[in-house]
């Protein structure tokens, strides 16, 4: 099942990463005295960064189905927690949250495909 460890490991590093990205993002753009966004991207930055770590260290489909939904939630929470005005906060969350979530399907793909066997 787990054939593409190395692959799953890199993805989970650069969820991680992401994750880190988001977490600092308000005082690094700017939008930190924006209270929705700022807590929106340090809770969402923890728990992405929680999961993907969890992931590294022993692979659940679950930890990427959780990642799914926090990235697709981080990539809409400009609109429902009402900070879309903010142009810097809107992109950094919708970027990272698609990357996020695309990345989680990748490696929910990968954990079950059955890739064909290479002939002798």
């Amino acid at each position: 099942m787990l054939k593409e460890r190395s692959e799953l490991t890199a993805i989970n590093i650069v969820n991680a990463v992401l994750a880190a990205i988001l977490f600092i993002s308000p005082w690094i753009f700017g939008f930190s005295e924006m209270q929705a966004a700022s807590w929106n991207a340090w809770v969402c930055g923890i728990a992405i960064a929680i999961l993907a770590l969890a992931a590294i260290k022993e692979l659940q489909a679950w930890e990427e189905w959780a990642n799914a939904a926090l990235g697709l939630w981080t990539a809409v929470a400009p609109w429902l927690l009402g900070f879309a005005g903010v142009a810097t906060a809107l992109w950094i969350h919708v970027g990272i949250g698609l990357a996020v979530a695309v990345l989680a399907a990748v490696e929910l793909w990968l954990l079950h495909s059955n890739p064909p066997t290479k002939a002798a």
